[in-house]
């Protein structure tokens, strides 16, 4: 729980980010680098990153979040710098992949994790099949 002088708050998201056209861009180390960087993107807007992991075409996040916060604001903030970073490290591969300037697809899943209890979206965002 999130206590501020007005409010009590137990906002979570849990968020996929799909690579343009779902292409297999995605390897581990490009994982783990964007898991950082989401860390600190999360931190300097007040949220939490609670789980991280993903596959070749998508990463799932589950964030925690107050509700000060845009949701839709965080979101292009962790697209943008998680995008614009990474991207002199890996262009080669970007570029051989073929999705042009553009990393992740404009569009995005958000869902509350409403229904279904905390432990189990973690427990899925866990077992995602990491590449190699």
């Amino acid at each position: 729980m999130r206590r501020r002088n007005h409010v009590i708050s137990n906002s979570h998201a849990h968020l996929v980010f799909v690579t343009k056209y779902r292409r297999e861009i995605i390897n581990d180390d490009m994982l783990t680098r964007r898991e950082a960087i989401m860390r600190d993107v999360c931190e300097s807007f007040g949220a939490e990153l609670r789980e991280f992991n993903g596959e070749g075409d998508h990463v799932r996040l589950l964030v925690h979040y107050p509700p000060k916060i845009a949701l839709s604001k965080l979101v292009n903030s962790l697209k943008g710098v998680s995008s614009r970073y990474p991207r002199a490290a890996y262009t080669g591969r970007i570029n051989r992949i073929g999705t042009g300037s553009v990393f992740w697809s404009p569009s995005y899943f958000e869902g509350s994790r409403g229904g279904a209890p905390l432990s189990i979206v973690q427990e899925y965002i866990e077992n995602q099949k990491r590449p190699a």
